[in-house]
């Protein structure tokens, strides 16, 4: 096998929740380039539609569905119409995420919760419900968004956001246990911590932490539309069967200092 050819989707199926604007549009599509049929799905399905419509004028084929991700109807709901418009799972990508900013003595718990049951309990349930598909196919590849916020602690004049960081933290381990768990079942569970990207839910942190995010980032530049995609598509290919229970961490270099 050509060594490119590792790297082709053709045929393939990914589901990437969020997958309407920000990190998630920029993986998705670079799903699609690579020849996957590509589900996007979100609470803002609109979003979703036009990624979905620029996708298929590229000459792919995708599907947009609304998804509320703490919803386990909802979540139904995607695999369902995955298998129905496409016939198997074979990628699932749990981009889907909340934040909240807020000093530890100030944070809400109705936020804390918000925050906490998106970004993991949404990253569960959508593993349950696609897993179950790919268990049955006997193979998939999971990919779930960390965060260099769940590394370890961040000073809070960088990110005041303990709820977030927690729940990145989360997601990295969770991610290690169902590559423990699924390994049996020939699918891999791997995790990307991106850094800084400019994106809408990240637009307010880079604007305040703007030269001091820099400084700590020895590439010194923040994360473009295509920084992200490699890395996406190395977890999503052939080319990673042998590795799950990783994080690759894509963020100039900042967690090396």
């Amino acid at each position: 096998m050509n060594v490119m050819d590792l790297f082709k989707l053709d045929g393939k199926t990914a589901i990437v929740t969020g997958g309407g604007r920000g990190l998630g549009a920029q993986i998705a599509e670079g799903f699609a380039e690579a020849g996957a049929n590509v589900v996007l799905c979100s609470r803002k399905v609109e979003a979703c539609e036009e990624m979905a419509e620029k996708l298929k004028a590229k000459g792919g084929r995708a599907l947009a569905l609304e998804c509320d991700v703490t919803k386990p109807e909802d979540v139904e709901n995607v695999v369902k119409k995955t298998l129905e418009e496409f016939g198997a799972i074979d990628i699932l990508v749990n981009n889907s995420g909340a934040t909240w900013g807020a000093p530890v003595l100030e944070m809400p718990l109705d936020a804390w919760r918000k925050v906490i049951d998106v970004n993991i309990t949404g990253t569960f349930l959508m593993s349950q419900a696609a897993g179950e598909a790919m268990v049955k196919q006997g193979s998939g590849k999971i990919i779930n968004i960390a965060s260099v916020a769940g590394l370890g602690g961040i000073d809070p004049r960088l990110m005041d956001t303990i709820g977030y960081n927690t729940s990145k933290g989360a997601v990295i381990t969770f991610t290690k246990d169902l590559a423990a768990k699924w390994g049996q079942h020939n699918i891999n569970v791997n995790a990307i911590a991106p850094g800084f990207f400019p994106t809408k839910m990240s637009k307010g942190l880079i604007e305040r932490g703007g030269s001091g995010l820099l400084d700590l980032t020895p590439l010194n530049r923040f994360g473009t539309e295509e920084d992200l995609k490699g890395a996406a598509l190395f977890l999503a290919s052939k080319a990673s069967d042998y590795v799950t229970g990783d994080v690759i961490i894509v963020d100039g270099g900042m967690h090396a200092i």
